[in-house]
Formats: C-alpha cells, structure tokens, sequence
C-alpha cells in the first residue's frame, strides 16, 4: 500500500481546484516592502524630523541619508556573514551554509560610498554633472581622504568576498568603520578622538548584531529540515553574544548622547531638534528591538518547542533594518547646539 502524495496543508473546498501558492511569494512581497520602507526613511525622514525645529539642513540631505543607509547595510550584512558564520562552523561544520551576500553587498556599499565621494568633491554639495566634481581636490581634504578610503575598503572588500578568504573582508570593513568613525566627529570638535572611539565601538557592535542576526536566521532557514537541533543552538549562542553587544551599544550611545547634548538640555533637545527627534525614535526602536531579543531568548531557555523562538527574532531584524535606516537619518541631519 502506498502512502499518499503530500499536500500543502491547506484544504480544498470539495468540487474546487486550488491553485498551488507560489513557494516563497509572501516572503518576497515582505522583503520588498521593507526595502521600501527603509529606501523612504532616509528620503523622506530628515524633512518630518526638520519639521518645525527652525533648523537648515544640507542640499539633498535626503539623498545622502539613502546612500548611507546603502553602506551601513552592507556593512552589517558583510560584517555579520563573517562573524555569524564562524559561530555557524562552531556549532555545526559539517552543515551547508546558506548562499552569500557579502558579494552584492560589498558592491552595494561600494556605490554608495562612490556617491558620497561624489558629495564630497563637489563642495559638500550635490552634483548635477561632471564639471561640478574635483576629483584632485579629495586627496587635499580630510572628508576627501576618508570618503576615498571607504570606496576603495568596500572595492577590496568586494574582491575579498569572491576569494577562497573571505573573512578576509573584515579588514577593509574596519578601515570603513574607522573611516565613519572619524567622518563623525571632525578636528573642530572638543575631544575629537573621544567621540570617534565612542562611534567605533557603537558602529562595531551594531553592524555586528544586526547583521549577525540576518545570518543566522538564514542559517536556521537552510537547516530546518537537515539540522534544526544545531540551528537552535546556533540561535542561543548568538544570543549570548548579542546580550554583551547590546550592552556595549547603551553604553557608548549614552556617552555619545551626553557629549552631542550636555545633561541639562538632553529631554528640551530630544523634542525641539531634528537630531534630538530623530535620536528619540532610535533609541524606542532599540528599545522594542531588546524585549524582542529578550523574549527570543526566554522561549530558547523555557519554552517546550525552543524554535518558537524564531518568531520573535524574525520580528527583531525587521526592526533592526529600521533602526540602520533611521541611524542613516541621523549622520545626514545637523548637529544639535551644545551651548
């Protein structure tokens, strides 16, 4: 006697035919709405975050917010291959790793910081043609050196991915992370190379986090029928990691808050400045997206079916996504006055 055929699960109303769902279509239409979402957040969230404050910000701020939207996710997700992946071998080597993304990624970032070179070699100002840049001019600039460093860390980045080491991409990724690092805080500012340390380790920590947790939830996907056992653990132990990297997070965002914003101004500036508004809605997305964490980790350690936990961590690289988006926003808006 044989057993009959597999069905989808869904039941066909007697005297019907049912057309089979396309595998992978509402995940596809999920992914192009947040794609949209985090493509309309640097456009259009430096306008909404200005709103009223009085404040100016720079020609085509919207423009340069998506374009470092675009490097800090290829950032994170090349970052977070990298890291998570060692985490994958540790927990399972023997087990097939889900496809690559570091490829597109580093190309990704690459054109992105292409573009903000461009931004650069035109005066801070957007181009509108070839005549409008001064390529010469970025070697004689501190924005021009560092602009140029990350487009040639992401092009290195990107021959890394293809070769037999890949993670070998981490050390033109930290050269762009150094390179932010001292974008954000120039010579002008008070403890300059406090700041920029301070950024270090938030922008390490953050692409680490966000694009570990991609990965892994990639991993869990490619062995969830060949190994679910090893993707659960593989889940709690870049739980365990991520618990110290949210730690080093609050803690280097909170400096950097009180040195952008002195203590007594902190709650006025986070309501009437584009900066402060904007920081405001980072930090309550970051906030949402640690009770996520927290409950991923509470099914992993109590409940009877520890995959459960997948629901919550799907939700939390959402959010994630979002906050990458709104950090983007953040580095294009004008600084808030200390005094």
């Amino acid at each position: 006697m044989t057993s009959p055929p597999p069905t989808s699960g869904i039941p066909a109303a007697a005297g019907t035919d049912v057309p089979a769902r396309r595998p992978g279509g509402g995940r596809a239409a999920a992914v192009l709405v947040l794609v949209a979402a985090a493509a309309l957040i640097p456009m259009f969230g430096p306008r909404a975050a200005l709103d009223g404050t009085g404040e100016a910000a720079a020609p085509g701020v919207g423009g340069i917010a998506l374009l470092r939207a675009v490097l800090f996710a290829a950032l994170c997700i090349q970052a977070g291959e990298v890291f998570a992946g060692r985490l994958a071998r540790k927990v399972a080597p023997s087990q097939e790793a889900p496809r690559t993304w570091s490829v597109p990624a580093a190309w990704a970032g690459f054109v992105a910081a292409l573009g903000l070179a461009s931004v650069v070699a035109s005066g801070n100002l957007v181009p509108h043609s070839l005549a409008d840049l001064d390529i010469g001019g970025l070697y004689g600039t501190r924005d021009g050196t560092l602009a140029l460093v990350e487009v040639n860390a992401f092009l290195v980045a990107a021959l890394c991915a293809r070769s037999r080491r890949p993670a070998y991409a981490l050390l033109p990724l930290a050269a762009v992370v150094v390179a932010e690092a001292l974008r954000a805080h120039p010579g002008t500012e008070d403890t300059p190379l406090v700041g920029s340390g301070l950024t270090l380790v938030h922008l390490t920590c953050g692409a680490l986090w966000a694009g570990g947790l991609l990965y892994v939830l990639r991993t869990l996907r490619a062995w969830r029928t060949t190994a679910p056992g090893p993707g659960t653990a593989l889940l709690g132990r870049y739980a365990r990691v991520a618990a110290l990297l949210l730690a080093a997070l609050t803690a280097t965002g909170l400096c950097s808050t009180l040195r952008r914003m002195p203590p007594g101004t902190v709650l006025d500036q986070l309501t009437t400045t584009a900066y402060g508004r904007t920081l405001l809605a980072k930090v309550l997305l970051v906030a949402v997206v640690a009770a996520l964490a927290l409950v991923a980790r509470l099914r992993l350690r109590r409940a009877r079916d520890r995959t459960s936990a997948y629901v919550p961590a799907r939700a939390e690289v959402v959010v994630l996504a979002v906050v990458v988006a709104v950090s983007a926003v953040l580095t294009a808006l004008p600084l808030p006055i200390r005094w």
